[in-house]
């Protein structure tokens, strides 16, 4: 079911705020669906529960419109009696969360090679935006909180901007500003013009593009997810798919045809062996900072 844009961005505001479980109750049905579906205030209090009592590194959880159903969502490195308290907590539900696991351990994409290049890290640019006359490109918050400049090579010969803002934890997005010299800033992704943003929904056919990965596609599979990362940092409002991605694809973009969606912040896996991978919605990152794609 295709998810109505207004209230999914006035979600995302009260994500922002009131955090996700008193979202839910924005955003869900009043009743439980006629097949079996959990109610607003059953979704609000899964997440409560699993905000209390499995909240560490590994663990996600978000939501399943479609079956209007937490899906929580652990990898590897959750096993033991880490693992048997989060099966524990999704028994305690009794329908209203299922339980997935996921190979790799859940990160954020930062790494050394090609695309966008900061001082330590490897990138990737996600849109190129604009608000006024001022050209930026949005990229993910994780990289850019340690990154003030960004080059197009690793030699660090031609400098592309200067970031401007950067939000992580949290969120995972980040504003950076082209240097005047710079004015290779295409409103597209690849070959594919981008000219609105959006917000996913759940069965949506997505696809991402990365620096060091290229081209992949999936499905989104989870809105307003909540994800603990290994090494420290949690996001929440987050938007789960089957995407393959790997290191250095972080900011990437998530697209479906020329709508904007989101940006690339981490997840499991890779693009051999497949995984689950997270992202920044665009739309919040784009209201945070005033700016519109192009």
């Amino acid at each position: 079911m295709r998810s109505n844009p207004r209230l999914v961005r006035r979600t995302s505001a009260l994500v922002a705020t009131l955090g996700l479980a008193a979202a839910l109750a924005v955003q869900a049905p009043a009743q439980a669906k006629s097949d079996g579906g959990a109610s607003r205030a059953q979704l609000a209090a899964a997440v409560k529960h699993l905000d209390r009592s499995v909240a560490f590194a590994g663990t996600a959880w978000g939501v399943d419109t479609s079956a209007q159903q937490v899906v929580v969502t652990v990898d590897s490195t959750v096993k033991g009696a880490r693992l048997a308290k989060v099966k524990d907590a999704v028994a305690d539900l009794d329908g209203t969360a299922r339980l997935q696991t996921t190979a790799g351990e859940f990160r954020t994409f930062a790494s050394g090679g090609d695309a966008i290049y900061g001082s330590k890290y490897r990138c990737s640019l996600g849109f190129n935006v604009i608000k006024g006359t001022t050209r930026y490109f949005l990229t993910a918050g994780h990289c850019a909180k340690s990154e003030k400049k960004w080059w197009t090579s690793s030699s660090r010969s031609t400098l592309m901007g200067n970031t401007r803002k950067a939000s992580f934890p949290g969120n995972d997005y980040a504003l950076v500003q082209y240097t005047s010299s710079f004015t290779n800033y295409p409103g597209t992704v690849g070959s594919q013009d981008i000219t609105s943003a959006a917000n996913a929904f759940v069965g949506e056919s997505v696809t991402r593009r990365g620096s060091t990965t290229g081209i992949h596609t999936g499905k989104v599979t989870a809105l307003n997810t909540t994800v603990h990362y290994q090494g420290g940092g949690t996001v929440s409002g987050m938007i789960q798919t089957t995407v393959c991605a790997e290191g250095g694809d972080s900011g990437g973009a998530l697209y479906d045809g020329t709508k904007a969606l989101g940006l690339t912040s981490g997840g499991s896996g890779n693009c051999t062996t497949g995984g689950v991978t997270f992202f920044q919605p665009v739309t919040e990152a784009l209201a945070a900072y005033g700016v519109q794609v192009y």
